[in-house]
């Protein structure tokens, strides 16, 4: 009887997936705990409901149409290209994807006290390009009668789609890189966040091409999210490469509190769970400025335009793999 109940249970939990027609790249993560180490997760990505060069029929993309949208997975890692060629030309899909769960909801990771862990490759992204992967407040269902399996749903706090807290934990290209927290209360959010960039810091060589972190390489991100009494009070950042730990900055004060909630307002929205986004895009009205030009990062002026990039690397994307999340120090032991 007990294993004739689980069966149903478990056929029960597959039926939302089961019943679309929608392809979903399999990408395979995993929850980890100090007591119990790793368990993985059958979780795979759906694509933005307004991602360009697809198939957005809710329920009916096939792998050809995620292919042509800029995504393709392998094992545990996903790439997501900013150019693919659909019919001989060559155009932008810029891909946005969200984890989803095999109940057909979005993965509402609970990250307060907790640590999040991703292998990534930038080495084929220039000046003026961003591979981010982040978490985003959404609602599980998408929003909608089956949104999460749409990809449905998003917000930011740019108030894109709606207002929602933001934390995003990669926003980089080869040439720079910056971590930010974006707390909201209602409408009101810290659209500009509380972020770390190392070379804005004065560590000029840490984040490059050949520099302490060679971003001609894969390497493991290690984002902590400490906490005291139920509150956070530091996000704390590290990298493994070539068997070698590396420090790197931390965030221990956000913004304004009364407003936006500043970091225990960030702490909040990490508690009560959030979506998994990953993306690539590059940006026509400031060529990414904000993250890797200036006082921000070594890019010249004009290099990073949408034009330059498509025309000298059109074959630009981010790989990201091995992802993990779990009490703090579960994720890489």
């Amino acid at each position: 009887m007990y294993f004739t109940i689980s069966f149903i249970s478990l056929v029960a939990s597959l039926l939302p997936l089961a019943q679309s027609a929608e392809q979903y790249p399999l990408l395979p993560t995993w929850k980890c705990t100090t007591s119990a180490g790793c368990i993985q997760q059958n979780t795979s990505v759906v694509l933005d409901t307004v991602s360009k060069n697809a198939n957005n029929s809710p329920g009916s993309r096939t792998t050809a149409d995620y292919t042509n949208g800029g995504v393709t997975t392998s094992g545990n890692a996903v790439t997501l290209y900013h150019y693919t060629s659909v019919n001989g030309q060559l155009t932008a899909a810029s891909p946005r994807i969200y984890l989803l769960g095999a109940d057909g909801k979005y993965v509402l990771m609970s990250l307060l006290n907790q640590e999040f862990t991703v292998t990534a490759d930038f080495s084929t992204l220039p000046c003026g390009e961003n591979g981010a992967l982040y978490f985003s407040e959404m609602e599980a269902e998408g929003r909608a009668t089956n949104g999460a399996q749409s990809g449905k749903g998003y917000c930011d706090a740019q108030c894109q789609g709606y207002c929602c807290s933001e934390m995003d934990i990669l926003e980089a290209n080869s040439r720079a890189t910056a971590m930010t927290g974006h707390p909201c209360k209602g409408n009101t959010c810290d659209s500009g966040g509380c972020g770390f960039n190392p070379y804005a810091s004065g560590q000029k060589n840490f984040w490059a091409p050949g520099g302490t972190i060679n971003t001609n390489a894969p390497f493991t991100v290690v984002t902590g999210f400490v906490a005291s009494g139920g509150t956070l009070t530091q996000i704390t950042r590290k990298y493994i490469q070539n068997g070698q730990t590396i420090q790197s900055g931390t965030i221990d004060s956000c913004g304004d509190t009364g407003s936006t909630g500043g970091l225990s307002g960030m702490g909040a929205a990490l508690g009560r769970g959030m979506v998994l986004a990953l993306s690539i895009w590059n940006d026509a009205s400031q060529n990414m400025a904000w993250l890797d030009q200036g006082a921000n990062g070594p890019c010249p002026s004009g290099e990073g335009t949408p034009s330059n990039i498509q025309s000298r690397y059109p074959n630009t994307h981010v790989v990201f793999s091995n992802i993990r999340w779990g009490d703090i120090g579960s994720t890489t032991s």
